[in-house]
């Protein structure tokens, strides 16, 4: 299991890193955050970054899951 602070710097950073060196990632994704960024004077909303950080991980580098789900 990945775990950090933020989608966008910890766990985007640490995922595709621990695949590469052949572990099987899980992702659980809703114990952690991200803030709203800022690019070219444009507002993304954390919940849009954290969902495309998300979205990008899911394939191929981890299974991306709720806590609910990973506990189970």
């Amino acid at each position: 299991m990945i775990v950090g602070a933020m989608s966008h710097m910890c766990i985007d950073a640490t995922t595709p890193a621990a695949f590469d060196l052949g572990f099987n990632c899980t992702v659980v994704e809703d114990v952690f955050a991200t803030p709203d960024l800022v690019f070219k004077d444009k507002t993304i909303k954390a919940a849009d970054v954290h969902s495309s950080f998300m979205a990008a991980l899911s394939a191929p580098y981890a299974t991306v899951e709720s806590a609910t789900a990973f506990l189970k």
